[in-house]
């Protein structure tokens, strides 16, 4: 008898994961689906008002203004609503935060469909790993589970959220043990399995199987050429630092800016980001189409390829400091696709023909999305698999490992603290 509480305990646990990783996946897959029309619906827009001209050229700054100042307006009423999410997950797995209120999950929702719906650039796994762990803690307290087991299922719903952000369930498992909570605990990497293969099951009526970025005609390139992923790595490295520090110091900034209402700002912030749409779609959004269409081969110039790295360098930033629902993960994926494939024009010349063909700009967008995530992540197994999974380029592991090694150790060097500790701490001392 002493031994039969704890195994009902157990297996009580398990099924609050599974059935709460369905509702996960139903949450997460319907985030996506809207988000997909939203895009569309915002090319349509896009497509009318470029027809139209005259003052209708603005209709993209006031339709993203509009966008980021409700979303901002939506957020402000719950708390830790604003912003990625992830740092909250984690403060609540660290006992630093209590988990969010049921109420959390219909604001992240629709805060999040506006503001990256409206062309913010931001991503969406932010808002479903927080959705992901919302349900998991109120799954966990309506089941009664013990404080320690709704404490690990909400995490793994978190992983969860963001398997099926990306349609990456060993990249959400690697997520909660790496990034989330540092640590590999038997009972919480099965049940964060659980979880994620619940929730990915549970999204692809929604979102399909296909690869989110499909890249899986690359080959593998010569092993001499690691010294030249080596380099990308380290430069990776130091631009994943200096994004930590803009991300930080434009937030630093619009906190002394205390004269300026919370959802004013985030409407000035929104005018710019759409000024921005109407000239260039690509620069603006998450970067799925813009890394999509890199990974397929399209070929921009040296130069357009930096003018829109230099742009969303700095858009993302700003974007995120507009407080609304929104990740940083996928701009950032989409920054170390532009990043790599930079790299790639600027060293050709100096590479022998035939390597330069076999490491082609494909390879290096790959590489270079895993490294810039690791610069800013710290993270660097989550961005390998994560990177695997969307893209199926299982034959870069070796440049994907070698990139994000160097990403790592050169990041750190500068003295630049992971980007989800800086927020945590900034989240926890303002609470």
């Amino acid at each position: 008898m002493a031994r039969t509480g704890p195994r009902r305990a157990d297996g009580r646990a398990f099924v609050v994961a599974a059935l709460a990783g369905c509702l996960v996946g139903l949450v997460g897959g319907a985030f996506r689906w809207c988000l997909v029309h939203a895009d569309l619906l915002r090319a349509s827009v896009l497509e009318a008002a470029a027809g139209w001209g005259g003052a209708a050229r603005l209709l993209p700054v006031v339709l993203t203004a509009v966008g980021a100042a409700v979303a901002c307006a939506i957020a402000l009423r719950v708390p830790h609503a604003a912003g990625s999410g992830i740092p909250h997950v984690e403060a609540v797995w660290r006992r630093e935060a209590e988990a969010g209120p049921a109420r959390l999950l219909p604001v992240k929702f629709a805060g999040g469909l506006l503001a990256i719906g409206s062309g913010l650039v931001l991503g969406r796994e932010g808002p479903v790993v927080h959705m992901g762990a919302a349900i998991g803690s109120g799954a966990g307290r309506r089941c009664r589970l013990d404080t320690e087991d709704a404490r690990m299922v909400h995490t793994a719903l978190g992983g969860a959220g963001l398997a099926v952000a990306f349609t990456a369930p060993l990249g959400g498992l690697l997520f909660v043990c790496e990034e989330v909570t540092g640590t590999v605990r038997a009972r919480l990497v099965l049940l964060t399995l659980v979880g994620t293969v619940t929730a990915v099951a549970a999204s692809r009526p929604l979102v399909g199987e296909a690869l989110i970025l499909p890249a899986s005609h690359v080959a593998a390139p010569p092993l001499w050429m690691l010294p030249v992923f080596l380099l990308c790595g380290v430069t990776a490295g130091a631009l994943g630092a200096a994004y930590n520090a803009l991300v930080l110091g434009t937030l630093e900034v619009c906190d002394r800016l205390t004269r300026v209402p919370v959802v004013v700002r985030a409407a000035l912030i929104g005018a710019l980001v759409g000024a921005l749409m109407a000239f260039d779609p690509l620069l603006t959004g998450g970067g799925d189409q813009l890394s999509a269409g890199l990974l397929a081969g399209g070929s921009l110039s040296a130069a357009g390829l930096a003018l829109c790295l230099a742009v969303r360098f700095v858009a993302g930033p700003l974007s995120y400091a507009a407080a609304t629902p929104g990740g940083l993960f996928a701009p950032l994926l989409a920054l170390g696709a532009l990043w790599g494939a930079l790299l790639h024009v600027l060293a050709s010349p100096l590479l022998p023909a035939a390597a330069a063909d076999a490491a082609g700009p494909v390879a290096f967008a790959v590489v270079g999305m895993a490294a810039v995530f690791t610069g800013v992540v710290r993270a660097p197994l989550t961005g390998i698999v994560l990177v695997i999974e969307m893209t199926g380029a299982g034959a870069l592991l070796l440049p994907l490992l070698t990139a994000c090694f160097a990403a790592a150790v050169t990041a750190d060097r500068l003295g630049s603290e992971p980007v989800y500790d800086r927020l945590r701490r900034r989240m926890t001392q303002r609470s």
